[in-house]
């Protein structure tokens, strides 16, 4: 049996990601950062019969020793711990380069002591700041236009340098927008529903012209599983994953009303908006280099994905989870 060490697997994504690899058969590490509630986040949502093959772990990727402990005979790691909220990595960028960039580094350095045969490293499509060029390849260049994709940025020139030094077999996914259940609250589509399902009618947002690549969760997912998967001849490559639908927040908020047979008003909260300099305008994906790579391909539409997500929203037990009426930096 596969032993695949997950980092990040109290998050959104990555709780898919521990629940897919289970059902592919899997025995799965998951590192849940350490906390004194003994909180193991969204994992605590799986069902009994995948738990039973998910050894939780306590730590945290900006330890040395624990990432080495987490690592320690694994046939692959899924690295997807991160600080991802844009707007507190304008209070607290050194908590970022800390997480996201020396954390990187520890479990590369972990990888390469191990002799670890896979590793998944994860991007983000913010890495690229503002398109200059559409859709976005790989060959894009990289914009910092915040201290989170700087420090995203950071994490994957590490991911680089240590395969072009010491040949780690580490490939790199860099996925386009991702949403579906258990997003946190911080991000436009779980914002929008969670408002809509507790009842509200006027919807709080922040700039509406910016464009999205918008994926539903299993369709990332998919495409974590493609890599780990796939022949060595994607080792030391960036992949994007996206569905190369473009679409602006406004039209994206039209949508949900629509899915969910709402009317709304949309209203501007300055506090959700970015500095000018920082706010990336345009994102859609040209994601032909993982699909030439790989079998992934997008499985779910965004009406599909949208209603699926707000469905899981109108669960009342899920939707006491959020505050609709608080903004989540």
């Amino acid at each position: 049996m596969t032993t695949t060490a997950i980092t990040g697997s109290e998050g959104f994504i990555a709780s898919h990601l521990v629940e897919a690899l289970v059902h592919r058969g899997h025995s799965v590490r998951a590192m849940v950062q350490y906390n004194s509630f003994s909180s193991t986040g969204w994992l605590e949502q799986l069902p009994a019969d995948v738990l039973d093959h998910v050894e939780i772990f306590m730590g945290d990727v900006r330890d040395h020793r624990s990432v080495m402990e987490l690592t320690e005979g694994a046939d692959a790691i899924c690295h997807l711990a991160a600080l991802i909220a844009i707007p507190y990595s304008y209070r607290a960028p050194e908590s970022y380069l800390a997480t996201n960039a020396a954390g990187t580094l520890n479990i590369l350095e972990a990888a390469r002591m191990h002799g670890t045969p896979r590793i998944v490293h994860t991007s983000t499509s913010e890495a690229y700041g503002s398109a200059l060029t559409v859709p976005i390849s790989e060959a894009h260049p990289l914009q910092a236009q915040s201290p989170y994709a700087a420090s995203k940025i950071a994490a994957d020139k590490f991911a680089e340098s240590y395969n072009l030094s010491f040949g780690l077999p580490v490939v790199t996914l860099r996925p386009f927008n991702t949403y579906g259940p258990r997003q946190s609250a911080r991000a436009v589509i779980p914002a929008t529903i969670a408002q809509i399902a507790a009842g509200k009618r006027q919807i709080l947002l922040g700039a509406l012209d910016p464009t999205r690549d918008f994926n539903f969760v299993l369709d990332t997912v998919n495409a974590f599983v493609s890599l780990l998967e796939a022949d060595d001849s994607v080792i030391g490559r960036t992949y994007n994953a996206g569905s190369g639908r473009e679409i602006s927040i406004g039209d994206l908020v039209k949508l949900i009303a629509a899915v969910m047979e709402i009317d709304v008003e949309v209203k501007l909260d300055p506090d959700r908006v970015r500095p000018a300099g920082s706010e990336v305008m345009r994102l859609v994906c040209d994601s032909t280099a993982l699909q030439a790579a790989t079998s992934w391909k997008p499985q779910y539409t965004l009406e599909e994905g949208l209603a699926q997500t707000a469905n899981w929203f109108l669960n009342p037990a899920n939707l006491a989870a959020y505050h609709p009426d608080r903004y989540n930096i």
